[in-house]
């Protein structure tokens, strides 16, 4: 148990060092952004990048995934792993040569602006998702970061470059996007000598069978991911305005800090799930790392509404300070998430992929239901309320399906405590008195520091063990 869990530490930590130059980014640049763009500017930047983020699991099959798992059970072989890359390389490469013909066309009948840009940030966005899965299937943890490192650093250059030096402000932002990811995968490609795993001996039919059965569930579960987490901004943008659409998209950069902390997380997370989900111990580590995690990010979601009034001014124009109105309750759909995903990797170690998806599309369907009927009474706040309700359906959902494979052993002390402390965190927060506010982020820090303690020790020994070998 103790080895798995500093494994499992290990490896976040090398992954929290690398993925943090990316996640982070856009959260870092938002002064320069609020700056230099107008709220129409940015909500259009962050509609395209929307849409990038559904095609690219369409484009590729999820396949990036499948190469995933299926390197995780061929490390050692290096047989095994030649076949598992060549054939997911087949799989992309078709794949995008269906997508190239098909934008084509399209293009030719329907006019719309950055054609090209979204062209190659979707070309792009796919090599380097699927490559960066393959660097995390062999193992090479440090390459995966040192990429992901890569990423960022060139995002901020030419973000600050092309927006402050040249002006070119939405393109700007959308081209740096992409030569970002351009440079990630030409980086992963060499660095791994990829070159050297691909054979078109290798090329095998059954295989390739075998990738896309476990993918292809997965192509659904992702497309109702995307409308669960961003159709929002579709039907903000159609109802309401682009304006609007940059407001509420600044509301979200925030929550979504904790939703980077947990997809650094579980780059390790479905990773041991897929190690150690034939393990006879495996409830008993599940649960207490599911309850740890509970833990860790219900009191990250506390500290961003506790500390949000005193954060928020010095990050954001305060041409945007609407904003500020919808953050708590998506902070709240972000903790519900972190359940959802903590889950989601125990299934992917199962290889039960399709029940994945059947939960996110019954979720995709009640966001759409509940923003379509309430938007033009509440505005903005639809679009929240509905993400938190599809996340706390998508939870429960998952809570009841997975006893059918294991039984999971819940803190209900701990998850009390925190439901309780978040209440008189959202009173506070919308009440909006200075020094109640203050009060408020001081006994939640204490709060945090308390509830956490086990975890944080056991995390600085595994790094102090680290750094002195």
């Amino acid at each position: 148990m103790d080895k798995k869990k500093k494994e499992l530490i290990k490896n976040t930590i090398i992954l929290f060092i690398g993925k943090t130059s990316t996640q982070f980014i856009s959260f870092f640049l938002l002064p320069l952004y609020t700056s230099y763009l107008s709220t129409k500017e940015y909500g259009i930047v962050d509609l395209i990048q929307t849409y990038v983020t559904l095609f690219v699991p369409i484009i590729s099959i999820q396949s990036g995934m499948s190469v995933f798992r299926f390197l995780v059970d061929s490390r050692g072989r290096d047989k095994d792993n030649k076949s598992n890359i060549t054939n997911n390389f087949y799989i992309i490469f078709i794949a995008l040569l269906i997508f190239s013909v098909i934008y084509s066309i399209v293009c030719l009948f329907v006019n719309f602006p950055y054609k090209l840009l979204i062209y190659f940030s979707v070309i792009v966005c796919t090599l380097s998702d699927d490559l960066l899965q393959v660097c995390r299937g062999m193992g090479k943890t440090i390459d995966y970061s040192i990429a992901c490192i890569v990423t960022g650093l060139v995002t901020i250059v030419s973000n600050i470059v092309l927006i402050c030096g040249f002006g070119y402000r939405e393109t700007g932002m959308i081209f740096s996007m992409a030569f970002a990811n351009f440079i990630c995968c030409v980086y992963i490609f060499f660095r791994l000598k990829l070159y050297k795993y691909f054979s078109i001996k290798l090329k095998d039919t059954k295989l390739i069978k075998k990738m896309l059965g476990y993918s292809l569930p997965l192509v659904p579960n992702s497309i109702s991911w995307w409308i669960v987490n961003v159709s929002d901004r579709t039907i903000v943008s159609w109802v309401i305005g682009t304006a609007a659409n940059g407001i509420y998209a600044i509301s979200n950069k925030f929550p979504t800090i904790m939703n980077a902390l947990l997809g650094i997380f579980n780059l390790s997370w479905s990773e041991s799930s897929a190690l150690h989900i034939n393990d006879k111990d495996r409830e008993e580590f599940f649960s207490e790392i599911i309850n740890s995690m509970i833990k860790l990010f219900g009191c990250v979601g506390l500290l961003l509404i506790t500390l949000m009034p005193f954060v928020f001014p010095i990050f954001v124009n305060s041409k945007f300070n609407e904003a500020l109105k919808y953050i708590p309750i998506l902070v709240v759909a972000y903790v519900f998430n972190v359940v959802i995903v903590l889950y989601t990797g125990i299934y992917i170690g199962l290889k039960k992929t399709k029940e994945v998806a059947y939960v996110t599309i019954i979720g995709a369907i009640i966001n759409i239901v509940v923003n379509i009927c309430f938007i033009k009474q509440i505005g903005l706040f639809a679009a929240a309320i509905s993400t938190a309700v599809a996340y706390f359906t998508m939870m429960m959902s998952r809570y009841f399906d997975l006893k059918k494979y294991m039984k999971i052993t819940f803190n209900k002390k701990s998850i009390l405590s925190l439901v309780f402390v978040f209440v008189i965190a959202f009173v506070a927060y919308y009440y909006n008195n200075l020094y109640i506010n203050i009060v408020v982020a001081i006994l939640s820090i204490i709060y945090a520091v308390v509830l956490n303690r086990k975890f944080a020790a056991e995390t600085l020994k595994t790094i102090f063990k680290k750094f002195k070998y």
